[in-house]
């Protein structure tokens, strides 16, 4: 496994806003953390995701049985440093390139 970049992100409770399922309402938080593995292209992608984190593009609120909540957005995040692609996890050759592409 090595040493590798977590970002991890925590997310209060707060209001939505406009563009949000209902805005002006509260939403429950959370934490997140992805993992990154350290090397160039790992920095690389590392500050591309802050600026998307910086941009608001990062996660999204969404309405759960009443409820609104913090999930993650459009942009792929590796969870988990193993269970590969089908779990969000690693091994996964392709992910830094597909990452890199939608940032």
């Amino acid at each position: 496994r090595g040493q590798a970049l977590q970002p991890l992100f925590k997310m209060s409770y707060s209001c939505s806003k406009a563009g949000n399922p209902r805005p002006g309402h509260p939403y429950k938080g959370g934490n997140f953390c992805a993992f990154l593995p350290e090397n160039t292209e790992g920095v690389k992608i590392a500050k591309l995701l802050k600026r998307a984190f910086e941009c608001e593009l990062t996660f999204q609120i969404k309405s759960c049985n009443g409820e609104e909540r913090v999930t993650w957005g459009p942009i792929p995040h590796k969870t988990s440093w193993d269970g590969g692609k089908a779990r969000n996890g690693y091994p996964d050759a392709q992910y830094l390139y597909e990452v890199g592409t939608v940032l």
